[in-house]
C-alpha cells in the first residue's frame, strides 16, 4: 500500500517532469556531492540576484579537481546545476574549470526553463569563484592561515 508520504513524492516528481528534464529531476533529488568539504583547497560562494546563495569547494591535487563539493539554500533548479557542475569538474584542470559556462551546464541538464537558466549561471560564478580562490593561493599560500572555510 502507498502512503499519503509517497503518494505526494510521487505527485511532486510527476508536476517536475511536465517541466524539467529527467537529469535536472535526478539531480534535485538525488544530488551528488552536497555537503561541505574539510581540508578543501579551494571555496567559492555567492549570492544571486533571485536571492539564491550557492557553495563550492574543490580539491585540487597536481593542478586537477579530485573532488568537488556544493551546498545552497536554492530551488530544485539550484540544486542540480550545484550537483551537475561539480560532476563535470572532477578530472579537469583548474584552467579547463575556470573555462566552464553557463551554457555546459545547461547542456548537461538537458536545459532548464527560461526563468531558472540563471540558476546554471549562479553554478558557473560560483565554480569559477572557487578556482580563483585556489589560484590566489598558489600565489599567496601565507593567506591560507586567514582562511575562514
Amino acid at each position: 500500500m502507498i502512503s499519503g508520504h509517497q503518494e505526494y513524492e510521487a505527485l511532486i516528481e510527476a508536476k517536475m517532469r511536465q517541466v524539467y528534464s529527467g537529469e535536472v529531476i535526478d539531480h534535485a533529488l538525488h544530488p551528488k556531492n552536497l555537503g561541505d568539504m574539510k581540508g578543501a583547497d579551494a571555496f567559492g560562494r555567492i549570492t544571486g540576484p533571485c536571492g539564491d546563495t550557492m557553495e563550492i569547494w574543490l580539491k585540487v591535487n597536481g593542478g586537477v579537481v579530485i573532488a568537488a563539493s556544493f551546498v545552497t539554500d536554492g530551488c530544485a533548479a539550484t540544486i542540480s546545476t550545484g550537483s551537475m557542475v561539480t560532476e563535470l569538474v572532477k578530472g579537469k584542470t583548474v584552467s579547463e574549470v575556470l573555462r566552464v559556462s553557463q551554457q555546459d551546464i545547461l547542456d548537461a541538464l538537458g536545459g532548464l526553463p527560461e526563468g531558472n537558466r540563471h540558476c546554471a549561471l549562479l553554478a558557473a560564478d560560483t565554480l569559477k569563484k572557487a578556482a580563483k580562490d585556489y589560484l590566489a593561493f598558489q600565489k599567496e599560500p601565507w593567506k591560507r592561515a586567514y582562511r575562514k572555510h
